[in-house]
Parts: structure tokens; sequence; C-alpha cells
């Protein structure tokens, strides 16, 4: 499906995001980011980050050429990150008691969450709308958080999507991304840190765009699994 060159651009959607970040910064409800990035493409054709007053360049972390009307960004300019913390055996339970505590890759059933743990004491909490993304042991299982408020522990991060952009498509780019995510995992028990997220170079194109993306994928997956199940 080619592109609808009437879309509004990404630079708008951005630009947008930055005076609704301007204003939640006046009302103290977050802080101002002392490193903001501004990825770009010079003159030379080559990808530039300008962090403060300092200007590199980035060709080696950019995955592909972009479209007309596209940008890059990294994913911490658009999304908020939170970080699970593990509960006491004294504060969770198994009868339906409190809000769900979801505790790591074993909650995580293809990109749905199955809940057998409730917590009365919640201390770190996810919401309706966020993608939930495993850090500790088995890594990189990603799922939405389509049923409510839930305690994560510390294997899991929630992504937030507080700018109203499509979090479906970012699931796509985050999927890409996790070969090279898994890669940069370390240690005996392979981890992921905030720091490999939240600096994710992640494509934005027009909000239209993201919507028909993620619909026609869709329609691919869903043909391939009937294809699948056909051939069983």
């Amino acid at each position: 499906m080619p592109q609808n060159p009437d879309d509004e651009p990404a630079s708008v959607l951005l630009e947008r995001i930055r005076t609704e970040k301007e204003e939640l910064i006046k009302q103290g409800k977050i802080k101002r980011d002392k490193k903001k990035s501004v990825i770009f493409k010079g003159d030379d054709n080559s990808y530039y980050e300008k962090i403060g007053n300092k200007v590199n360049c980035i060709d080696e972390e950019i995955p592909f050429e972009l479209p007309e009307g596209w940008a890059f960004i990294r994913l911490k300019i658009a999304w908020e990150l939170i970080s699970g913390r593990d509960l006491s055996p004294s504060e969770y339970n198994d009868k339906n008691d409190g809000i769900p505590y979801i505790t790591g890759a074993s909650n995580f059933r293809n990109g749905h969450i199955s809940l057998v743990r409730w917590t009365t004491v919640p201390q770190v909490i996810t919401r309706r709308g966020d993608l939930l993304l495993t850090c500790k042991g088995t890594i990189g299982e990603i799922a939405h958080n389509n049923f409510g408020e839930a305690h994560i522990a510390r294997q899991i991060m929630a992504i937030r999507n507080i700018y109203s952009l499509n979090i479906d498509f970012l699931a796509l780019c985050i999927e890409y991304s996790m070969t090279k995510i898994k890669q940069a995992a370390k240690g005996l028990i392979p981890g992921i840190s905030r720091e490999d997220i939240l600096n994710l170079v992640i494509p934005i194109p027009p909000i239209k765009e993201q919507e028909n993306i993620c619909n026609k994928l869709k329609v691919t997956f869903s043909a391939i699994e009937h294809i699948e199940k056909s051939l069983n």
C-alpha cells in the first residue's frame, strides 16, 4: 500500500510531542532531560545525533533508509520506561486478593499475560495500554497490558505510551530490534538494561502510516497462521 503524501509528516507529530512535554515540565509532572536527543540527516546523507552542544554521526545505529515524511528518535523521547520490583512471598497470594502480580516470562503466553498471583500492597504498577517486556532471565518476551493495573516484578519493564502513539507499531519495532537487544544482554543470567531500551533508535512514520503498517501485518500474520494450520 503506497504512503499517502498528504499524511501529516512525523516532524509535525514530534513537534507536538515536544510541545506536550514542555507543558508537562511546566506543571512539574516530568523533569527536563538535560541530554535531549535530536536525530537528523545531514547534507552528506549521514545521520547525526545532537545531545546538548555535541553532534555525533550515528550511521552505525541506523537500521535502514527512511521513506519521505518519517523520522528517527530514541525510544526515551516519546515513551516512559517503568522498571519492576520484586515482592516478598508474604506480600502476594494466589487467592485473587488485590491486583495481579506479574513475576516474569512464565506469565507470558503468545503476546498475552496469564494471571496467577495477586497482591494487596502493589508498589510498581503497570496500566492498561502499557507494553510489557521481560528483561531478566528469559528476555525479550513481549505482551500488551489489556487487563488493567498490576504490580510488575524486577524481571519486567513496562513501556508507557504517554503521547498517544501507536503501541502496536512500537511493539513491531522492538521485535525487529530484539536480536540486537539480546546481543547486548550481559551476565550469566541474561538481562536487558534500562539504557538498552531507552536508547533504541525507533523509526517514526506519520500516524496514519503507523496504523496502515500494523493493519497490513495483522492480515499477513493471520494468513500465515491459517496456512500453517491447514498444513497440520
